[in-house]
């Protein structure tokens, strides 16, 4: 991998694409998915290829994704950092209930570090802002646990831009997760202020849940074959370009498909290609 790495929190260096784990685990993010070592193999295999940004949930599984995470790469390589969520609660596949009360986020980020069997997460993000407790109780939750060394950094998920300048007021904010990608540009206004705070900026859905993979937009088709690369590198690539701050974690079950996301790392497009993507939205 060619590009360049980003400092989370100005202190963890992780090269900008990582790997994410809600396709290790089945539909709707519950319970398992094929072979369980199938997913292990892969996770190892994102190691072996350079991969140092591992991004999963406590709600993935729930738990099964922190596990496949610990049982195929702890004890973990030096410079791997891992990244995980809280503060939602699983009761089905489709049943997913916000829960930010202090006591529970400290209960759940206390879960994650014995099935991820590690003494500090590097990053642990809030899954979502829970709109019956107060932020500065849900930040002041995290913030304990991190002066208790159990987190090193808190990050927040699917926010707005006012949302995270109110959250810096109570608490240091190391990344963001939104949805954002080449069809979605919804997040700009919170990317540039990550961009003006250096806050890393880990985009959900890169590959708009695979359906850029095959494209069918004939801009991103063409530049593809310009480059002898696929419509997901294209994808990937045009976030790697569009800001320094975007971290994309694609997920997948295939180490096939793991290599060439990678690959999108070596993609250099024109200067007239991405004033060409630019437009499409």
């Amino acid at each position: 991998m060619s590009f360049e790495m980003f400092f989370i929190g100005r202190d963890l260096p992780v090269h900008r694409i990582g790997l994410g784990t809600g396709q290790l685990v089945g539909k709707g993010h519950w319970g398992a998915r094929g072979d369980r070592e199938d997913a292990v193999r892969l996770l190892r295999h994102a190691v072996m290829r350079g991969v140092d940004l591992i991004d999963t949930a406590g709600d993935y599984g729930p738990g099964l994704a922190e596990e496949l995470v610990a049982e195929a790469l702890h004890p973990y390589p030096v410079g791997l950092a891992v990244a995980t969520k809280g503060g939602i609660v699983r009761t089905s596949a489709t049943e997913w209930h916000l829960d930010g009360r202090p006591e529970s986020l400290r209960e759940m980020c206390e879960a994650s570090l014995r099935r991820l069997k590690l003494d500090t997460i590097d990053l642990y993000q809030l899954h979502r802002i829970d709109p019956q407790v107060p932020l500065a109780e849900q930040l002041g939750a995290l913030t304990e646990l991190r002066r208790e060394g159990k987190i090193r950094h808190i990050g927040l998920d699917s926010i707005s831009a006012e949302q995270l300048r109110a959250a810096m007021e109570l608490a240091e904010i190391a990344s963001v997760q939104n949805r954002f990608h080449l069809l979605d540009r919804e997040a700009t206004p919170l990317l540039e202020l990550c961009e003006e705070r250096r806050v890393a900026f880990l985009p959900w859905g890169p590959l708009n849940e695979g359906a850029l993979a095959a494209s069918g937009q004939p801009v991103v088709d063409e530049i593809a074959r310009a480059h002898d690369a696929t419509p997901a590198q294209v994808a990937l690539s045009w976030l790697l370009h569009r800001s320094k701050v975007l971290l994309p974690t694609p997920g997948t079950t295939s180490p096939a498909h793991l290599d060439e996301n990678l690959a999108a790392g070596d993609l250099e497009l024109t200067s007239q290609e991405l004033s060409r993507l630019a437009e499409l939205v």
